[in-house]
C-alpha cells in the first residue's frame, strides 16, 4: 500500500513538472522510476532503446489482428497504439510520449518492470530460473514479460477486472508432464493460459485486440477449460464455440 501511495504521489509530481517544463528534449526527467526513467519526449520518427521499452509497454494496445513490433522504431503504428492507450487513461491522445504518457506507465508498473497487477510468478510456476524451454532462460522470461504488459491492456480494456492466469512458461520436462504440445509457445515464454471470470469466450474474443497472434479457446481440442494467448510467428486463432 506504502509503494501505491508513493508511486501516486510520484505521478502528481510529474504531470506537474510536465506541465512547467513541456514538450522538450528532456522533459519526463523529474523523477526517476525504480525500473526504468525515461528521458526524453517520444514522437514519430525517434528510434532507440527507449522506444522499444515503450513498444513493449503500449503493444497490447493495437486494433484487431494487429501486432506492434519491438524495434525501436517510433513509426506510425507505434505512435496508434501509444494515441489508444493514452486514450484509455484519460490522456490527450496525441500520439506524442511525453511526461503525462510516461507518468501514467510509471504508475502502472512495479520496480521489476512488470505491470501492476501481474508477476513474474504468475508466469512461470515452472522452476525460479526460466531455464529448460525452446529458448535462452532471459528471452524467455523478456517474452514473459511483453505477455504480462499485453494482459494489463486487456485487463483494463475489460474495465479493471482481474485475469487469472493458469499457466506460463515450461520447461521441456514441465511441458511434458501435463501432456503439452511439443511445439508448445509455453516453451518460449510467450503464453499464458487463463481461466474464471470473465468468460472464456469473452476473453478469447477481447484477445484479437491485444496484439495475441495466438489464441485458442473453446472448441478447440483440450482448450474447453481455459484460454490460451500468446505469440506466435505463425498466426492462428480457433475458438470455434466462440465464433472465432
Amino acid at each position: 500500500m506504502l509503494r501505491r501511495m508513493a508511486r501516486l504521489v510520484t505521478a502528481i509530481v510529474m504531470l506537474v513538472s510536465g506541465a512547467v517544463v513541456g514538450v522538450g528534449a528532456t522533459a519526463g526527467t523529474a523523477h526517476a522510476d525504480e525500473c526504468y526513467t525515461w528521458s526524453r519526449t517520444l514522437s514519430q520518427g525517434a528510434s532507440g532503446s527507449d522506444v522499444t521499452q515503450l513498444q513493449v509497454r503500449v503493444a497490447g494496445w493495437v486494433t484487431s489482428g494487429e501486432r506492434l513490433s519491438y524495434d525501436g522504431q517510433y513509426g506510425a503504428r507505434t505512435a496508434a497504439a501509444v494515441r489508444a492507450f493514452q486514450s484509455a487513461y484519460g490522456l490527450a491522445a496525441d500520439g506524442v510520449a511525453g511526461p503525462a504518457t510516461f507518468s501514467k506507465l510509471y504508475a502502472l508498473q512495479d520496480p521489476d518492470c512488470t505491470p501492476i497487477h501481474f508477476s513474474y510468478a504468475e508466469l512461470n510456476r515452472c522452476n525460479s530460473d526460466w531455464s529448460g524451454g525452446a529458448v535462452p532462460a532471459a528471452t524467455a522470461k523478456a517474452n514473459a514479460l511483453k505477455t504480462m504488459w499485453k494482459l494489463e491492456a486487456m485487463r483494463h480494456a475489460l474495465g479493471d477486472v482481474p485475469l487469472t492466469v493458469s499457466s506460463g512458461f515450461r520447461s521441456y520436462a514441465c511441458n511434458n508432464a501435463v501432456g503439452g504440445s511439443s511445439t508448445s509457445r509455453h516453451l518460449y515464454g510467450d503464453a499464458a493460459d487463463l481461466t474464471g471470470s470473465p468468460s472464456l469466450c469473452r476473453l478469447a474474443q477481447q484477445a484479437r485486440s491485444h496484439g495475441f497472434s495466438e489464441i485458442l479457446g473453446p472448441g478447440y481440442p483440450a482448450h474447453n477449460d481455459h484460454t490460451h494467448v500468446a505469440f506466435d510467428p505463425s498466426p492462428y486463432w480457433s475458438a470455434p464455440t466462440c465464433g472465432i
